[in-house]
């Protein structure tokens, strides 16, 4: 093992973490949960840090790092919903930007042309909303008493971003498909 490597060891460690978060929200430690949760994104901040920081990126980093970002959301988002604290049509409207996100990208990269992934500015707003709203359910539901109001705001604003990021995404690379077919290779 390599210095370089930490930042990818720090991924497969959030991906790892998924399942006792899962696992906390089921049984509904919701404490434990939200201080695994927390860990988890600092690990995230951190891994991001030393791979730019220090030149550590690498190919497999750009894959694990959003990938573990991703599966831990869903995951919390579908037991949250199934607890009925996240309303049910956010659960599936989540699901289904990503699914719509991944998808494009995999056909873009099969059909146009290899996929330079950057996330768009809406996007990171987006998933700050997503990890704030997962944060407030779960100290809601088990350390402290929000005001619904503010739960509602952040279900609707998660709600919001996932549209406005999703059709954003189709918008951009569905004119980048277009444009890369007019053009000779």
């Amino acid at each position: 093992m390599k210095l370089s490597d930490l930042p990818n060891i720090i991924s497969v460690l959030r991906l790892i973490a998924v399942i006792p978060v899962v696992y906390l929200l089921v049984v509904q430690e919701f404490g434990w949960a939200l201080i695994l949760f927390v860990i988890a994104g600092i690990s995230d901040g951190l891994d991001g840090f030393l791979a730019k920081h220090y030149g550590w990126q690498s190919r497999l980093g750009g894959l694990l790092d959003p990938l573990a970002d991703k599966i831990l959301l869903v995951c919390c988002f579908l037991v949250l919903g199934s607890q009925g604290l996240i309303p049910l049509w956010l659960v599936l409207a989540v699901i289904f930007r990503d699914l719509v996100i991944v998808s494009g990208a995999l056909l873009y990269n099969y059909l146009v042309a290899e996929v330079e992934a950057a996330p768009i500015l809406i996007s990171k707003v987006n998933t700050a909303m997503q990890i704030l709203l997962v944060v407030a359910v779960i100290l809601d539901a088990g350390v402290v008493d929000l005001p619904e109001v503010l739960i509602g705001a952040l279900i609707w604003a998660c709600l919001i971003t996932v549209v406005v990021s999703g059709v954003q995404y189709v918008w951009i690379w569905g004119r980048k498909a277009i444009a890369k077919g007019r053009k000779p290779d």
